[in-house]
């Protein structure tokens, strides 16, 4: 589980940061954004089936939020997960497989 944790660590960019050890976090004393990464680590050990990211790069840097838009969701798809994400970041948009516009809770438009 150890190596499993390492890898993703790596593909969050956190492994200059974090280290496990014994199934145990070497620490959590990061900013906020690093904290929302490190966020990832159970969902992804998890391997769970469906992913939902409510403006999740918000906080992001914009050099990680291109790699989470172009790198990390695609291989969540790739792994036959299905993944949910609600943005504001429109740059991004073409990216998806369906666009489910809303406008005060109502459906303005859906476009596969």
């Amino acid at each position: 589980m150890d190596a499993q944790a390492t890898k993703y660590l790596k593909q969050l960019q956190l492994d200059h940061k974090v280290k496990v050890e014994n199934g145990q976090l070497s620490t959590t004393a990061l900013s906020q954004g690093q904290r929302k990464r490190l966020a990832l680590l159970s969902p992804y050990l998890e391997d769970r089936p469906i992913y939902l990211f409510d403006e999740w790069a918000a906080d992001q840097d914009p050099v990680f939020k291109e790699i989470f838009y172009t790198q990390l969701l695609p291989e969540l798809r790739s792994r036959g997960k299905t993944v949910l994400v609600i943005s504001h970041d429109d740059r991004y948009f073409h990216l998806a497989n369906r666009i489910i516009k809303l406008d005060y809770g109502q459906i303005e438009s859906d476009k596969t």
